[in-house]
């Protein structure tokens, strides 16, 4: 189970990684931001108000940590994200993402003493492999000429600011409701963008709402944010962050299928054999844990 909301988290941020960089001149960044985590908050309040009343003693005892993940998670990652996707290509995004699984185990180790064994390392660089045969379709001597600007710098500093906030789930206190939790850290997120986007439209960056936009913030609200935390902070809780790391190679997979049933573009050789790579990473990855835990 916790295998399947994973896959399907990162099948929902690849859809956000298209929609972010697709509709960049149609929806400032820091107002889909805004935007995304209000409507966000709505559809989350309306299933944890009670539970969140119930549990407001837990919130308050858990206070920092519930502040510093939403500053992570819901200011610092999206802010970051949705403003790299005016400078930089999907392609590019999701080649500097791909470096989460990495990071998640740096920051695993420096603050829990979680090492990655070799097998699990090998499992990564497969993946990995798989990730950069797709975005350059094949040809790896394109991986010579990717040229990176500041949009990719910025996506790398989401990239860290996601991978704490993964690693930090370790400190998830077990008595919390997930919902409580999820709206709590939304709102703490809220306030920490609310500022941005009120500079931003001081700037006159504006959006006028359309049948185009509106689909935009449903989608990334409904299936980016509350349907995509709610189902990566209970993997994470139940296999660890390390294991749940090497997932977020399947977004340029699914990136380049959703093009396929979307965009009416070929499948290619190049897709099967990154599948096949990804795949079998991710499996390298995730045995060992898996066999570690019943020792």
């Amino acid at each position: 189970m916790p295998y399947l909301l994973l896959v399907l988290t990162t099948l929902f941020w690849s859809g956000n990684f298209v929609l972010s960089r697709g509709m960049h001149a149609a929806i400032p960044p820091l107002a889909l931001s805004f935007w995304r985590w209000s409507l966000a908050l709505v559809i989350l309040l309306l299933f944890s108000h009670r539970r969140l009343w119930r549990q407001r003693h837990l919130v308050r005892v858990h206070g920092r940590f519930i502040l510093v993940q939403g500053v992570l998670g819901v200011t610092g990652f999206n802010t970051l994200l949705y403003l790299a996707m005016q400078y930089t290509t999907v392609i590019n995004a999701v080649l500097v993402n791909s470096c989460i699984p990495v990071l998640i185990a740096l920051f695993s180790r420096w603050l829990y003493r979680d090492n990655l064994l070799p097998r699990q390392w090998l499992g990564v660089l497969v993946s990995l492999c798989g990730v950069a045969l797709i975005l350059v379709k094949g040809e790896v001597a394109l991986l010579a000429q990717v040229a990176f600007n500041r949009g990719d710098l910025l996506v790398l500093g989401a990239a860290v600011v996601w991978a704490l906030y993964s690693s930090r789930l370790q400190q998830y206190p077990r008595e919390l409701d997930p919902l409580a939790y999820l709206s709590a850290i939304t709102v703490v997120g809220l306030a920490g963008i609310m500022p941005l986007y009120l500079v931003e439209l001081s700037l006159g960056k504006g959006f006028v709402l359309n049948v185009a936009t509106a689909v935009t913030i449903v989608y990334v609200a409904v299936f980016a944010s509350v349907l995509a935390f709610i189902f990566w902070n209970r993997a994470i809780r139940i296999v660890g962050a390390n294991r749940a790391g090497p997932f977020v190679h399947l977004m340029p997979l699914f990136s380049s299928l959703l093009a396929v049933l979307f965009l009416d573009e070929t499948p290619a050789w190049y897709q099967g054999q990154g599948m096949v790579l990804i795949f079998f990473g991710i499996i390298l990855a995730t045995v060992h844990f898996r066999s570690r835990s019943h020792q």
